[in-house]
């Protein structure tokens, strides 16, 4: 009796553990804006930003926005208004500095994984604001905006 009391409630809190995890993977297409506050030191403080794919798409108008995928990657699709810029070329960091860097800087990759890589970068090397596409141009599609090929 002790022992199905036992595995009665360790299913239960599984149940709990997994629904909780199911549940904050759906529709990241809500507003999910994170700020992640990057100090590299005393003198320099940025900001990087996670939008949706829909607060991406409303506040990047007129602005700066990198695609850090490869130039095939890039040939592929892109968002209207991008400009590729390699995170795994030779030239990256010479490309980035050549951005307004107290200019909002809008960017994103496949996933987010090299975006989240390349807003850090920015941040070292003094932008104040960096938005990043959660989970990439991937996340885009699934939420029905165009790219341009």
């Amino acid at each position: 009796m002790k022992t199905s009391i036992k595995l009665l409630g360790l299913l239960s809190l599984s149940i709990i553990f997994i629904s909780l995890s199911c549940k904050n993977n759906q529709d990241k297409n809500k507003s999910s804006t994170n700020n992640i506050i990057v100090n590299t030191n005393q003198e320099t403080k940025g900001k990087i930003t996670l939008l949706s794919p829909s607060e991406f798409k409303e506040k990047s108008k007129d602005h700066q926005i990198i695609d850090v995928r490869t130039p095939m990657e890039f040939k592929e699709g892109y968002i209207e208004g991008a400009k590729n810029m390699n995170l795994k070329g030779d030239d990256f960091t010479k490309e980035i500095s050549s951005l307004d860097k107290d200019k909002p800087v809008y960017i994103y990759c496949k996933s987010g994984h090299r975006s989240g890589i390349a807003a850090k970068k920015m941040i070292e090397l003094g932008f104040k604001e960096v938005y990043d596409l959660q989970g990439g141009i991937l996340n885009w599609k699934q939420n029905n905006n165009k790219v341009k090929n």
